[in-house]
């Protein structure tokens, strides 16, 4: 079947994108959350004790998961998934996953999809050995 009319023939013919809605991306691989202290990045495993299948968002604070996970919520406090922005882990109901999660960082005010879980939002101080960026800085102040 001749594919010529289809605009993913130039990506597959060239290796490039080209035209309207092109992306382009600068070559080799980037590290997410490199910047970030051993302080800032903890492991938790994950459970689904539930009967369906739970997302958790790449931005959702932890302990404000779903109840049918089972995991360390007090650990888990003020740190999010360390995944790509907008993505998300899904966890199939009866399967253990082991995942990193890193702080939430910026003015560390989360009010959570369960009101009152989180005292109000306010997360506290970033972990002390943990370091901010100027880019940090500046969201706090511009917020």
């Amino acid at each position: 079947m001749d594919a010529s009319w289809s605009p993913c023939t130039t990506i597959a013919a060239t290796g490039a994108a080209e035209g309207p809605g092109a992306v382009r991306v600068r070559p080799g691989t980037v590290e997410l959350n490199a910047d970030r202290s051993p302080a800032e990045r903890i492991e938790l495993t994950i459970t689904n004790t539930g009967d369906r299948p739970v997302q958790i968002g790449s931005h959702l604070h932890l302990p404000d998961a779903n109840s049918a996970l089972d995991f360390d919520r007090d650990k888990a406090f003020g740190f999010r998934l360390d995944i790509p922005a907008g993505t998300s882990h899904r966890f199939e109901p009866g399967v253990s996953r082991t995942v990193q999660a890193v702080t939430i960082r910026g003015r560390r005010q989360v009010p959570g999809l369960q009101l009152g879980k989180t005292d109000g939002g306010d997360l506290g101080p970033l972990p002390s050995s943990a370091t901010t960026t100027d880019s940090d800085a500046d969201q706090t102040k511009e917020a």
